[in-house]
Order: structure tokens, then C-alpha cells, then sequence
């Protein structure tokens, strides 16, 4: 029996990589790290959720909810992180756009002081189009999930 061996990558994507690989910047970057990278497959995605990032002051003033559409935009971020480095160089400065959400769902909901974890994992690939599912865990708990599809600007 013959097993494929996976490109897995044991270092962690701190910001400054995160930086290198998305667009994206305060304050809609949703994601501080990225962990067990496994590439063209999974990764775990690490959110840090603050008090101090500016929805709070309207979501909701006396009891701060983090919006479940974040953890979804978290959710896809850790995935096009892992699309960019997984493709390297020849998609170096192209963007990865949504395509679809489904079956998105919140479990319970994630308040200032949470620490996410994103688990992001590929279901398909067609040419440039990338689907994944994802599930959003605090302590263990999950708290979102959903499946998505992006696909890489031409």
C-alpha cells in the first residue's frame, strides 16, 4: 500500500508573515498567527480577541459580542494565508477573493479576552478555485463553523 507524504511546514506563521502573505490590515486583519501548516491541505489559524478593536463600541456597548461575520472573515483569511504560501512565488501579490459561504453556523458566542483557533481544512481545488471547511474553537469549544469556497485573482 503506498501513502503520499504531506508537505508539512512545523514552523508557525507569526504577523510578520501573515503580513507578507494577505492584503489585509488593521483593522481587518483578523489573525495574529498560523499554526500546523500542513501545505495545500490544513491549518490552524490563532485570533486574539481584544477589547480594544473598534466594533466593540457598537457591538454591543454593555455586553461586547465579537461579530459572528469576523470569525467567518478570520475563517477565510487563515484559509488564503495557506492558499498564498502553499503556491508561493507564482501568486506573490494576487488576492484571494470569497466565492460562497455555506452552511455557516455560531455555536455560542466569543466576547473580549477569547483566544480562537481556526481550523481550516481543503475539501476541493478546481484550477483556482480553493473550498474549505473550518471550524472556529474557544477553549476547546467550537463556536463557528462553515464552508467556504475563495478563488485566487488571475
Amino acid at each position: 500500500m503506498c501513502s503520499k507524504k504531506l508537505s508539512r511546514s512545523s514552523d508557525t506563521i507569526e504577523i510578520e508573515g501573515l503580513l507578507e502573505l494577505l492584503p489585509h490590515r488593521y483593522p481587518i486583519l483578523m489573525i495574529e498567527r498560523i499554526e500546523d501548516v500542513i501545505l495545500g491541505e490544513s491549518a490552524t489559524g490563532i485570533k486574539n480577541v481584544s477589547i480594544n478593536e473598534p466594533f466593540f463600541q457598537g457591538h454591543f456597548p454593555n455586553k461586547p459580542v465579537f461579530p459572528g461575520v469576523l470569525v467567518i472573515e478570520a475563517m477565510a483569511q487563515t484559509a488564503a494565508a495557506l492558499v498564498v504560501r502553499t503556491l508561493g512565488a507564482k501568486v506573490k501579490g494576487k488576492l484571494v477573493y470569497f466565492m460562497s459561504i455555506e452552511n455557516a453556523r455560531f455555536r455560542q458566542p466569543v466576547k473580549p479576552g477569547d483566544q480562537i483557533s481556526i481550523f481550516v481544512n481543503k475539501k476541493a481545488r478546481h484550477a483556482n478555485v480553493w473550498k474549505f471547511s473550518s471550524k472556529a474553537k474557544v477553549k476547546g469549544k467550537i463556536v463557528a463553523e462553515a464552508t467556504y469556497s475563495a478563488m485566487i485573482e488571475e
